[in-house]
């Protein structure tokens, strides 16, 4: 019996856990390690933070995947490998053996360097630790609504890129209802967004940039281009304490909450296991989604770096590696030839402006703001979310794999 071990449940491992419940490889003993039991999917998060989706909508239930596919589960955190011994080293659990590993853990906002980032700011990801505070915050306003009509409320938010932009507008949206069904003015929501580049969302045509900043400055968020953070403090004689935003120029600005979306970067513990990563700690991989330096280790999306084809970290490349990643672990696993995956040079983005809009982007070419827009997007991602439920029991036994079964459930 051999060990496959998954370290994570982002977007490749639930496609993974579906289809090895749907066609389970003879004598593979399957692990999954996680340090969460329900894994969001990052289309739908500010759909749940704007209030359109609730939290089973937009969460998939590694369990009940776990189960469906007869592996075990352990819940904790990876921190490191112990790579001659070929095992997993937990925070809390023994050690766990394997013969082949896939990593699929995703990646957090750069925010170490920055004095008091990591105390004082809630980075977007991990998306549990972002849904904590932003949860808490919401039942706040919902039961005191009268304590928050004395002065503004202010939030911060550290990163102009699509993930920032986006949040802006949705909490704005979320929160603006939440004080006007309480009786107070919705003008007491104060949303700051900063920005080191003096242009917004520079990964995607110039004009959708430009139209978010036509949105943002027509909804009054307060825009803070060519600003660059350098540190966060406390106001120790504030009541309620705030916390401080200081950027370079001089300019300070009094929060409530400060929101962290970034460039993204890789836990430590991967480089220093001795895996070959790239200059931000992501792990390199070939074309069949296998580490360079460990080809019994596979890597998907966000944490990992194709070698020959780098894209961005999105979502998108994390959904499209699943179906090829099953494929190539069933094929090392059964010692046939592993197939390469090649990545889309474009993909479409759906960009929510928080009020049941959305903006196209594909290529060079965009489109929008424009409800329909929306209704596509939230057909896509509800169509994706329900592959995952209704899954069949764990104790069902499922008919060996007919050898079109798996392409034909790769092309669906």
């Amino acid at each position: 019996m051999k060990n496959l071990v998954l370290i994570g449940g982002g977007h490749s491992h639930a496609i993974a856990l579906r289809l090895l419940g749907l066609y389970p490889v003879p004598d593979l003993s399957l692990t999954l390690i996680t340090d969460v039991l329900a894994t969001p999917y990052s289309g739908m998060l500010p759909g749940y933070i704007g209030g359109f989706y609730t939290y089973s909508e937009c969460h998939i239930q590694l369990r009940d995947l776990a189960q469906f596919a007869g592996s075990r589960l352990i819940l904790d955190s990876a921190i490191g490998l112990d790579l001659p011994n070929q095992q997993v080293i937990c925070r809390s659990q023994p050690p766990v053996t394997f013969d082949w590993l896939s990593i699929d853990i995703g990646s957090t906002p750069a925010m170490a360097a920055i004095p008091g980032a990591v105390e004082y700011a809630t980075p977007a990801k991990p998306v549990p630790q972002l849904l904590a505070v932003w949860d808490r915050l919401v039942a706040a306003v919902q039961s005191q609504p009268a304590s928050f009509g004395n002065r503004p409320l202010r939030l911060g938010i550290v990163g102009g890129g699509a993930g920032g932009v986006e949040l802006a507008v949705t909490m704005q949206t979320r929160l603006c209802q939440l004080f006007t069904a309480g009786g107070l003015s919705p003008d007491l929501v104060e949303v700051h967004l900063f920005h080191r580049q003096t242009n917004l969302m520079t990964e995607y045509p110039t004009g959708v940039g430009q139209c978010f900043y036509q949105l943002l400055t027509q909804r009054g968020i307060y825009l803070h281009l060519g600003e660059t953070v350098q540190q966060i403090a406390v106001v120790p004689e504030s009541t309620p304490l705030e916390k401080m935003i200081h950027c370079e120029s001089g300019l300070s600005m009094p929060c409530d909450q400060i929101f962290w979306v970034t460039q993204a970067t890789a836990p430590t513990w991967l480089k220093a296991s001795g895996l070959a990563t790239d200059d931000r700690g992501f792990i390199l991989v070939n074309d069949t989604l296998q580490s360079i330096s460990h080809p019994h280790i596979f890597a998907t999306g966000d944490i990992a770096t194709t070698l020959n084809h780098p894209r961005p970290k999105a979502g998108v490349f994390a959904v499209r590696q699943g179906k090829p990643l099953v494929k190539n672990l069933r094929s090392i696993a059964s010692a046939r030839p592993l197939r390469p995956f090649y990545p889309q040079k474009r993909y479409l983005a759906l960009i929510g402006t928080g009020e049941a809009r959305a903006v196209a982007a594909w290529g060079r070419y965009w489109l929008g703001p424009l409800s329909w827009l929306w209704c596509w997007k939230d057909w896509i991602d509800r169509r994706f979310m329900a592959q995952f439920s209704k899954l069949p029991g764990s104790s069902i036994q499922h008919p060996s794999p007919a050898p079109n079964d798996l392409e034909r459930d790769r092309d669906r």
